[in-house]
């Protein structure tokens, strides 16, 4: 059976880390064809990055590439929206978009994992964790047991969360925070790199320390 096409969205270093991980995935079980980059930047159009050629704009995921599966990775600490826009701006049904687990990914039993959603190298989700739709999880990160992450969410490189943590839609962990069992970080919410978060985060804020407070309002 021939491997499925994949079309990664976006050519940034969150694109080009994901593409190094179905790479990896293909070395144990080969599982998609990788064709390429696209991005809106038009400078970009016709390069290459990591190997790849940067295909077009992201308009054609729905025409040149229809048959390609997709994965939307792009992410910004300063727009947490920015990859809800892409896909919603697509309007592409949810079985056009691929899950990416790096094969050294451990994934515990009862964890749902939604479409277009990338685990990268060594995320560890131990048991009755559920992670939403496109939801982008960084290199050494853990989810503990019934920890759930709606879509969109953006987690960093060596976040750590508590058992029973609730991670709304859009909200963004920087790298290496660490959020205490049964908290509630709101959607859209921002927390800091190398935070310790011991409350609830309202939606919409940036919080950020040790322990964390709230700085100001999400722009």
């Amino acid at each position: 059976m021939t491997e499925p096409d994949l079309v990664i969205l976006g050519a940034g270093g969150f694109a080009r880390e994901t593409a190094a991980a179905v790479r990896a995935l293909n070395e144990v079980r080969p599982s998609f064809r990788l064709r390429g980059f696209l991005d809106d930047n038009p400078a970009l159009h016709g390069t290459w990055r990591a190997g790849l050629p940067i295909l077009g704009g992201l308009d054609l995921a729905a025409t040149a590439y229809g048959d390609a599966l997709l994965v939307a990775c792009v992410a910004n600490p300063r727009d947490a929206g920015v990859r809800e826009r892409v896909v919603d701006k697509l309007g592409l049904p949810a079985e056009r978009y691929a899950t990416v687990v790096h094969p050294s990914a451990s994934v515990g039993s009862g964890c749902p994992v939604g479409p277009g959603t990338v685990l990268l190298a060594h995320v560890a989700l131990t048991a009755d964790v559920t992670v939403g739709a496109h939801v982008a999880v960084m290199p050494h990160t853990v989810l503990t047991h019934d920890d759930v992450v709606e879509d969109y969410a953006t987690i960093a490189s060596g976040v750590r969360l508590g058992g029973s943590v609730h991670i709304g839609r859009t909200a963004y962990l920087g790298a290496g925070a660490l959020i205490r069992e049964t908290l509630r970080i709101g959607a859209g919410a921002l927390v800091g790199m190398g935070s310790v978060v011991l409350r609830d985060v309202p939606p919409g804020e940036v919080w950020a320390g040790n322990p964390a407070r709230r700085l100001k309002e999400t722009a």
